[in-house]
């Protein structure tokens, strides 16, 4: 009877041990955990959800599964997170690892044989709960800089796996060294009555933690925006601020910290920062008042929305605190005198009077031109601003931030019908360089969707991508080789699709669009032959084609 208590206890053990629920989470990986990108952080289009963890500057390190659980869903793209795993663990959450180099031998093993059985190098691979299990601290892969990746790190992410939603993987309390208060680069007042104006408020330092500024004397509806970051020890990188609030008179204006976020908050991320500074000055102003009414799930649309009314012949006191996930803090502290009469803003004249409001679908015809802005291309009423040339569609509107992409439509130009594939869409950079923009070509009609303002004009793309052997020449022998690498290139609208093969089988092509590399590894597949005839067909975006051949040779591994 005892025996059989001891194994049934024994048995409760194990299960403890390998479902996680008697587990603390271990950190990804075993190098110090120093932070290049914060949590909920403002990006260009989006909230960060996760942290980024500095790799030295290399690819290579192991990562590990935070806990034991099941890969859930596995993917290999060239943007985004690059290769990726997703693991559910018991307690309800899935852990993410981002822009690995590449995954552990068995998990590399399955991807492969799902690449090859598809015959693509970009794949997506679900798995049902406890199909494909890891223990906790198993190695999953090896850190990388696939992806939309600017440089080696990890991309770590925890999310709430019933919503999706991701979580502040600070949360699992991992040891990161962080004694360093947030920072205030700079201060501003918006008057927000009848138009809005920016005003630069001076800072005094008047101690470590404590920011004063001279007495300010405001009337009506007035905003506060921030320029500020906060770092960790040992790191120098530029980070996030957790948390932020503003109370006047001691009541609370406007309050979040980033404990979660939703996919859907990076929506409406350009409302709460001043747009038009950030395209005209390229600096980021976050405001700490929302004129929109657009909520996030940090800040729903009931919350206080930080708009203080200033009445006149009152006082006021200000203060702002900044705090990071550590308790570290930062405080401005400051008076305000309610003024009697409101300031005279100087209104900017209508260049045209194409007011746009967020309810309504409006078609701008111009020549053999015409945009389409569907509802809610905007988040305001705008001054739409467009004009065209002979040549050229012009919207100059950049300092009103886009909702959703508007539709823009050239005529095609008049030629021989098999030729109207190589006409494009394109907008012209700062230099007046031609970028591509995805066009469908459609009755006659080049069709994109435009993303932001600028100058568009049509371009025409009739030359096939290069194609450069990198490591090997023709008709070389490669017995002691692990690879086969090669350039591909298009000098416009990009690489669309490419497709490899030795001796008439279908080969697995890593692209990496960073470096405009493809790498074949020869233990993928056993060659029987000594001669390997090397197949390679390149696409671009326009339908121009490039095709590479050459012989190989390679003594077959026993």
């Amino acid at each position: 009877m005892i025996n059989v208590a001891k194994s049934y206890f024994s048995a409760f053990l194990l299960l403890l041990t390998y479902s996680g629920l008697a587990q603390k989470a271990v950190p990804p990986m075993d190098i110090p955990l120093l932070l290049s990108g914060n949590f909920g952080e403002l990006r260009g289009s989006h909230f960060h959800a996760g942290l980024d963890i500095k790799t030295q500057g290399r690819q290579g390190f192991p990562v590990k599964s935070i806990l034991a659980g099941s890969i859930r869903r596995i993917r290999v793209r060239v943007t985004g997170y690059g290769k990726a795993l997703y693991i559910d663990h018991v307690d309800g959450t899935t852990s993410v690892y981002g822009h690995l180099q590449k995954f552990s031998p068995r998990i590399e093993k399955v991807i492969k044989e799902k690449q090859y059985q598809k015959k693509q190098f970009l794949i997506q691979s679900y798995y049902k709960l406890n199909e494909f299990r890891v223990a906790q601290g198993e190695i999953i892969g090896y850190s990388g800089n696939t992806g939309g990746s600017l440089g080696p790190h990890l991309h770590f992410e925890l999310r709430n796996t019933k919503a999706q939603t991701p979580k502040n993987p600070l949360q699992l309390d991992y040891d990161v060294k962080d004694t360093q208060r947030p920072v205030i680069q700079e201060l501003y007042q918006y008057n927000l009555n009848s138009s809005v104006q920016k005003n630069k408020i001076h800072l005094f330092r008047e101690n470590d933690s404590t920011y004063s500024t001279e007495n300010l004397s405001w009337s009506g509806k007035n905003g506060v925006g921030i320029r500020m970051y906060d770092r960790q020890d040992l790191s120098y990188n530029k980070n996030g601020v957790y948390k932020v609030s503003v109370r006047l008179n001691g009541k609370e204006m406007i309050q979040y910290a980033m404990d979660r976020i939703s996919f859907d908050d990076g929506k409406y991320i350009s409302t709460l920062i001043d747009y038009a500074t950030y395209v005209n000055e390229g600096i980021r102003i976050q405001k700490l008042f929302r004129d929109l009414p657009y909520g996030f799930s940090f800040l729903s649309k009931e919350a206080a929305n930080g708009i203080l009314n200033i009445e006149a012949g009152r006082s006021y006191q200000l203060k702002i605190t900044l705090e990071d996930f550590h308790g570290n803090k930062t405080y401005v502290e400051s008076y305000i005198e309610g003024k009697d009469e409101l300031s005279k803003l100087k209104k900017e004249d209508n260049v045209s009077s194409n007011f746009v409001k967020t309810d309504l679908d409006y078609l701008f015809k111009l020549e053999n031109k015409e945009v389409y802005l569907p509802k809610n291309t905007f988040f305001e009423t705008v001054d739409f601003k467009i004009r065209a040339t002979k040549d050229s569609l012009i919207i100059d509107s950049k300092e009103y931030a886009l909702q959703n992409p508007f539709t823009i439509q050239f005529d095609a130009p008049k030629t021989d019908s098999l030729y109207n594939n190589s006409w494009s869409i394109a907008r012209l950079d700062k230099k007046g360089k031609p970028e591509y923009v995805y066009t469908k070509f459609e009755e006659g009609k080049l069709i994109a969707k435009g993303g932001t303002s600028g100058e568009y004009v049509l371009a025409q793309d009739t030359l096939a991508p290069k194609i450069y052997p990198l490591n090997f020449k023709p008709k070389q022998w490669l017995s002691n080789y692990s690879y086969l690498k090669l350039k591909i290139e298009d000098d416009f609208s990009g690489i669309k699709k490419y497709k490899g093969t030795i001796n008439g089988k279908w080969i697995l092509l890593e692209h990496e669009p960073k470096n405009k590399t493809i790498i074949y590894n020869f233990d993928d597949l056993k060659f029987e032959e000594v001669q390997l005839d090397f197949k390679l067909e390149v696409e671009d975006q326009q339908g121009n084609q490039s095709f590479y051949e050459t012989t190989l040779f390679r003594k077959p591994k026993k």
